[in-house]
């Protein structure tokens, strides 16, 4: 029986908020253009820094892999706002995108625009940005999205039930102990109250191992090599499909090329595909190709984030509750303006991103939230984000709306 890799890479970046300050408030709108070059919230700046460190040469290196191993494949999802950034300033990195996908074995999959947390406060929003997503990845790619996943891999019945009302095939979520049991993350299963759509879980030990861990020296396993991986992956018993979920960034950015990141991603097809039976598939051929084992019943969300796995890195304090519940309460004025310039501000200030700067967790936890923040703490980007929350009010008055 055939076993497969399915590596799914995650591609955003989102439009960070300048430091805007009161003073800005009620005379100026550019929320996102900070005008001193490299600061973290140069979105500019940013955006060359991360193509140039990790989508290029990640890139060139994935074509160079499907040319070498006909087996090879991978899926990816790429968010509205980073194909923005792109199409502005890193034109040839969207291009080597393109060449990618156009290798025939590159799938997209469907997620909301602006990686937001629409779908819990308003389904008619959160279905609106999943609509605009996949028409932008029709236009530059070609491809209709039909596997979903949700900003942050955030996930529970709920969404699994829209999905598989809305048409998709499948849906990813973490494969988190609590909601696992006993069982692997290893096999394809089916959401509870669903009639059709597949759920793949990640596995997350082996995906963080590369993600996360990789380049630390402190690691008892370190260093992971490609053949240590794989070994890893051939004598762990029964499974069928090997979820690997992480971001993009995981190659060159996050784990930087000195720590042997791009070694490890040249080796890893070739040393998996030694061993007879083994491939690669994307997550449409892994629903295709296994049937479902059981029904997971997920009734809370659970997420990728942190140790708690919810949604507590953007959810978790007043700070973050204040700010998004704010955003979607202008809902109905915002999308009566008919400003079209006023609603895309309105769904850059919903990017999940934002809230979870404001994350006031310590230890671990923390640690990663600020090393992902381009604030020096969590008040600060509360203390921008309000500030332009309240420029967005004054906007809507002067159109003659209450909020």
């Amino acid at each position: 029986m055939s076993k497969a890799i399915v590596l799914y890479l995650h591609v955003h970046q989102p439009f960070r908020i300048r430091h805007y300050s009161i003073f800005d408030t009620g005379v100026r709108h550019d929320y996102f253009n900070e005008q001193t070059p490299e600061l973290l919230t140069n979105n500019e700046f940013i955006i060359k820094k991360v193509a140039e460190k990790s989508y290029i040469p990640t890139n060139k290196r994935l074509i160079k892999l499907m040319k070498k191993h006909p087996e090879f494949k991978l899926s990816l999802s790429i968010t509205g706002t980073v194909l923005e950034q792109l199409e502005q300033w890193a034109p040839e990195t969207l291009e080597s995108f393109k060449k990618l996908v156009a290798t025939g074995r590159v799938e997209i999959l469907a997620e909301t625009y602006h990686h937001t947390l629409a779908f819990f406060y308003s389904r008619k929003e959160f279905e609106a940005q999943v609509g605009i997503h996949q028409r932008k990845i029709e236009e530059l790619f070609g491809q209709t999205p039909n596997v979903f996943r949700h900003t942050e891999l955030a996930y529970n019945n709920d969404l699994a039930y829209w999905a598989d009302q809305a048409g998709y095939k499948g849906i990813l979520a973490e494969g988190w102990d609590p909601v696992l049991g006993w069982r692997s993350p290893n096999f394809v299963y089916q959401p509870t109250y669903t009639e059709n759509i597949r759920l793949l879980l990640k596995n997350y030990r082996i995906s963080d191992d590369i993600a996360f861990r990789f380049g630390d020296r402190e690691w008892s396993e370190w260093p992971l090599t490609a053949d240590k991986f794989t070994h890893w992956l051939n004598s762990s018993g029964d499974a069928t499909n090997f979820n690997l979920f992480m971001d993009y960034e995981t190659f060159g950015e996050h784990q930087w090329e000195d720590k042997g990141i791009f070694e490890f991603l040249d080796s890893l097809p070739g040393e998996w595909l030694k061993t007879k039976g083994n491939t690669f598939m994307t997550v449409s051929e892994v629903i295709d190709n296994f049937e479902p084992v059981d029904r997971v019943d997920v009734p809370n969300t659970i997420t990728w984030a942190d140790t708690e796995r919810d949604l507590s890195a953007w959810l978790g304090n007043r700070l973050q509750q204040e700010a998004i519940g704010g955003i979607y309460e202008m809902e109905d004025q915002i999308l009566a303006s008919n400003d079209l310039q006023l609603i895309d501000d309105w769904r850059r200030l919903q990017t999940s991103d934002h809230f979870y700067y404001m994350c006031t967790k310590w230890f671990n936890d923390g640690d990663i939230h600020a090393y992902f923040s381009p604030y020096d703490n969590p008040y600060e980007a509360f203390i921008a984000y309000m500030n332009v929350y309240h420029d967005i009010r004054s906007r809507i008055i002067e159109k003659g709306m209450e909020v």
